[in-house]
């Protein structure tokens, strides 16, 4: 798998100075050309043997190309911010948005790397992290990113060299001897596991690149020309229709469904409902207080049909909490920078801390109900948007997040008594919208994408509770009582 870059790559000076000033002008123009037609972002991975000279290949980047569109993000060891989420939230923080292109020095691949060399895990370990990091990449080449990853290799001949050579510059030396020394010492199982990096993560979407790294001006040569032959053929490329997706989702044969099944008459008569109100939040704010409260998080989703009290059922579970915990985010349209990202950026970026809850009024699941029922995306995207969403639950779930997902649910004549109401009152008008009334031409097919939702996306660690709504006060305490019932049984 190393072998060619084992071999003695050489360019030298005169040859160096021939070819660079043209590639760079090349590489400028096809940046400026990324910017201009504002269509993908490049994502470039440096990753590879120490000593192999990362370092001065991601320099050697910066210097050739237009800094202003160009993020270099060079990650450590996770911060105490950083612990309290999963493992992917600062990268999914540092992606670049369309147009422009980030390098990660040091990427989602360290730490299963690091941890396999040092045999704090074990292969089985090592292959399950690269399962998820496929997942990763396979969903951001298909929201359209370009994912270049460059492997740099030595032999364990080249690295001794290089190892000598360091120490004869003190000015470098400090910062890389040990580090290097470790990588001799596990020379044979650093190989052995960068060989199964390499092998099971190098796919279609997303392949590696194995560069020799001993000579500095053949490292820099080859990464930029890889990089502009990259980005000239993406621009290049004609807008193609996706591969038509099997259909997964079919017609029902029947008038039965998660929705039409639901008792809608159920009520909570107004005193009933004040004691338990009372009940319900105090012992909530007191989970909240708890010592090992502290080690969980909550991620709460409220979705449903529209004036279906989402707003209500979330202002009573906030009621009881310290205003220091929890933070609600009503999600609307996405921003015009939201638009360049992924769609699963903007939530990624509102995970919250160990200890505290977050509220999304709407959520991610926008893109298999709004976006597929107004057309916003394409079949195929949506109909993978499903598996997507199971795997960032999955991750939230495995890093002792809470998610608890509600879908409230009201008639079609109680939501026109209710916008009718809206009208009447002044300070509710601002919630009802020309879109609103139009959305209620569509409520088959919202209903219909409601039920495939739930079908597909109600897991073991993130199950959808359906709310009978058409009774507010109902619906809220159904709210708290399954709020409160996920956290004890998570704590």
């Amino acid at each position: 798998m190393f072998e060619s870059a084992e071999l003695d790559h050489k360019i030298d000076n005169e040859t160096f100075d021939q070819l660079m000033p043209r590639l760079r002008e090349d590489l400028l123009n096809a940046q400026f050309d990324l910017v201009e037609a504002k269509e993908f972002p490049v994502i470039i991975l440096i990753a590879g043997a120490d000593g192999a000279g990362k370092a001065q290949a991601v320099n050697g980047l910066n210097a050739i190309l237009d800094i202003h569109y160009v993020s270099t993000i060079a990650l450590g060891p996770p911060t105490e911010e950083a612990r309290e989420r999963p493992p992917m939230w600062r990268y999914w923080r540092a992606l670049p948005p369309k147009g422009r292109i980030g390098i990660f020095f040091g990427s989602w691949y360290s730490d299963p790397l690091r941890d396999r060399i040092l045999g704090v895990t074990k292969n089985a370990d090592l292959h399950k992290s690269l399962e998820e990091i496929n997942r990763l990449e396979e969903m951001l080449a298909d929201e359209g990113a370009l994912i270049l990853k460059f492997w740099f290799h030595l032999s364990r001949e080249q690295q001794k060299k290089r190892l000598k050579k360091l120490k004869k510059d003190p000015t470098r030396y400090w910062r890389l001897a040990d580090r290097v020394l470790d990588s001799v010492k596990n020379y044979d199982r650093a190989l052995s596991a960068a060989e199964h990096v390499v092998r099971l993560t190098s796919t279609g979407y997303a392949p590696w690149t194995v560069i020799g790294g001993t000579d500095k001006r053949y490292r820099g040569l080859m990464i930029a020309n890889t990089l502009l032959y990259a980005i000239s053929k993406r621009l290049e490329k004609p807008e193609v229709e996706p591969v038509a997706p099997a259909p997964i989702i079919t017609e029902p044969v029947d008038e039965k469904s998660l929705l039409s099944s639901l008792d809608l008459s159920l009520k909570l008569e107004r005193d009933d409902y004040k004691r338990q109100l009372k009940r319900c939040q105090r012992r909530l704010n007191h989970l909240s207080q708890q010592d090992g409260f502290r080690k969980k998080a909550v991620v709460a989703v409220f979705e449903g049909n529209d004036a279906a009290g989402k707003g209500g059922a979330i202002r009573r579970a906030t009621e009881a909490l310290d205003a220091t915990l929890y933070r609600v985010h009503p999600v609307a349209a996405p921003t015009e920078e939201e638009r360049v990202q992924p769609y699963l950026w903007r939530f990624w970026r509102r995970i919250p801390r160990l200890g505290h809850l977050t509220f999304f009024d709407r959520s991610w699941y926008g893109r298999v109900l709004v976006e597929r029922v107004e057309g916003f995306c394409s079949e195929a995207d949506w109909l993978r948007a499903y598996a997507e969403i199971n795997d960032f639950e999955s991750e939230l779930a495995r890093h002792d997040i809470v998610v608890v997902k509600f879908w409230l649910s009201i008639s079609k004549d109680e939501q026109e008594k209710r916008f009718k109401a809206r009208e009447e009152i002044g300070y509710k008008r601002y919630k009802l919208t020309d879109e609103d009334w139009r959305n209620r031409e569509k409520w088959d097919l919202y209903a219909r994408a409601v039920c495939d939702m739930v079908d597909r996306t109600s897991t073991e660690r993130a199950p959808w509770t359906l709310v009978e709504a058409n009774d507010k006060c109902f619906a809220r305490i159904k709210v708290l009582k399954t709020l409160r019932e996920r956290i004890e049984a998570a704590l």
